[in-house]
């Protein structure tokens, strides 16, 4: 999904003043470990199946956890994924963790009343925070994002039909 939005897959290297933008998604999770927060990294994301994600990220944060991560499972994030719905947070605004220039966070998912059809129903909906560095990121490309990533998680097929959303 990143490639539609690069300058969100990117990271920012102070020392040349040079944004480094990437081809491939090496995706941060951040962790709670008893060592504080780390941020083990799932590698060239765009090259698995979602299954395969799902178990990368289950195994770094574990190894993460376990303080297991090795040196390089730790670092090279291009963007990171954070959520504090666990904590019970519904409304959030994550941290970006530098040199990174976004960080996407998920929220704890509630039962709220809505209009539906035009009628009252309860659903269950969950809040998506992000941050970005508007150095380099506009906020037309960060709702854009955030809005591709509503429509994924509202209509799953197209993440398994690997079908891109049109408009984006």
């Amino acid at each position: 999904m990143l490639p539609q939005f690069p300058q969100c897959n990117s990271r920012y290297d102070a020392e040349r003043d040079v944004l480094m933008r990437h081809r491939s998604l090496h995706l941060g999770i951040a962790t709670q470990t008893p060592n504080g927060l780390k941020v083990p990294v799932v590698r060239s994301v765009e090259q698995r199946t979602l299954d395969e994600v799902a178990a990368e990220i289950r195994r770094v944060s574990e190894a993460a956890r376990n303080n297991k991560a090795k040196r390089e499972e730790l670092s090279g994030s291009t963007i990171t994924l954070t959520s504090l719905g666990k904590l019970g947070g519904i409304a959030t605004t994550p941290i970006i963790n530098a040199p990174e220039v976004a960080i996407i966070g998920v929220n704890k998912a509630v039962e709220r009343p809505m209009v539906d059809r035009g009628a009252i129903a309860i659903r269950r909906i969950m809040n998506i925070s992000g941050s970005f560095d508007h150095r380099f990121v506009d906020g037309h490309d960060a709702a854009s994002l955030v809005q591709a990533l509503k429509e994924y998680l509202e209509h799953p097929a197209l993440i398994f039909a690997g079908s891109s959303l049109p408009g984006y």
